[in-house]
């Protein structure tokens, strides 16, 4: 298995310093597995930029090739269920963290991670969605199975300049929800606005409520990327029967806050994992994604780098500075 090909590799020296380069790979570098995949594409979710930068809690062996996402052809299969060529997405489980991922040419996955791309969507158009995208899906699939309606009222999504925000932001625009954006970044507003946010909310003022018992009523439904104050100060201001979910924790781990919205209004909180969502739940949100909700103007919320120009990108995204999807391109990199 002599084939070479290029990846980010992250090592960590005795000192605890960390360095991250491109380096020359082959297939017998990557870990044992039922399916090798040749990727085209990847993209830099936050969970890769903490696995970039030394994060045990995300990678406990360095050194390491992250990537939690990735799309291409089957190069070689042990299982009858994928063959060579057949174009297939793999994203969540334990790839990029423990086991190389797609900031590199080839990955060696079992086959239950892996599932062919389902028709109408391309290996672009899926890592401009990648795993923010899909939990932004499951967020709003949630959400709409929960009950909400599109004239329930205005729908909350913090944190919406990151990934998931972001997508969250224009799958709900596309699906005609009233959707108010909260940010921190008052300088995005124009393209909060250009992806279909209705209003745009800045974080400090929102806060200004976070130690009462209850706000007044605003929202119909609340897709949550961050926790913390935020993620309890957006329930306290859930309309009565509305729907909250919880994805992230970008701002916190915690969530202080009291029970009064869940006695007195009936507020439903519901968490979201995309991680190790079951093939089954996988393949339905995908196939909405290719079909029903396939929505237009992904070019607005993602950009595309090479292998080569990822180290400015997740740089960017540690500091707090990105914006959207950062999707990579290793169409070159065999």
């Amino acid at each position: 298995m002599t084939q070479t090909f290029q990846a980010l590799v992250v090592s960590e020296e005795e000192n605890g310093e960390i360095h991250r380069e491109l380096q020359t790979r082959t297939l017998d570098d990557l870990p044992e597995g039922e399916v090798i995949i040749a990727v085209e594409y990847s993209s830099l979710n936050y969970k890769d930029a903490l696995s970039a930068n030394g994060n045990h809690g995300v990678t406990r062996r360095y050194p390491h090739t992250p990537g939690i996402d990735t799309v291409g052809r089957v190069f070689s299969s042990s299982v009858d269920a994928f063959q060579p060529g057949d174009q297939v997405l793999c994203m969540g489980y334990d790839l990029g963290m423990n086991t190389a991922g797609g900031f590199g040419g080839y990955v060696s996955v079992p086959a239950a991670w892996v599932m062919v791309l389902p028709h109408g969507i391309s290996p672009l158009e899926a890592m401009q969605i990648g795993t923010a995208g899909f939990t932004a899906a499951q967020c709003v699939d949630r959400l709409c199975r929960l009950g909400l309606r599109k004239d329930d009222g205005p729908v909350l999504v913090t944190g919406a300049t990151g990934g998931v925000g972001s997508l969250a932001v224009r799958l709900l625009s596309f699906l005609e929800f009233n959707v108010t954006a909260l940010t921190g970044k008052p300088e995005q507003t124009v393209f909060l606005e250009n992806i279909g946010a209705a209003q745009v909310l800045d974080r400090q003022k929102f806060l200004c409520g976070k130690s009462k018992m209850l706000l007044r009523e605003r929202w119909a439904g609340v897709v949550d990327t961050v926790g913390g104050d935020i993620l309890a100060t957006a329930i306290k201001a859930t309309r009565y029967g509305g729907m909250v979910t919880c994805c992230g924790n970008a701002a916190s781990g915690d969530l202080p806050l009291n029970v009064y919205p869940f006695i007195l209004r009936g507020v439903t909180l519901a968490g979201i994992d995309s991680a190790i969502c079951p093939m089954a739940q996988r393949k339905i949100i995908w196939e909405k994604l290719a079909s029903a909700w396939h929505f237009p103007g992904l070019d607005k919320v993602s950009r595309t780098v090479t292998l080569d120009r990822l180290e400015k990108e997740i740089v960017s995204m540690l500091q707090g500075k990105a914006h959207g999807r950062v999707v990579v391109d290793l169409r070159g990199e065999k």
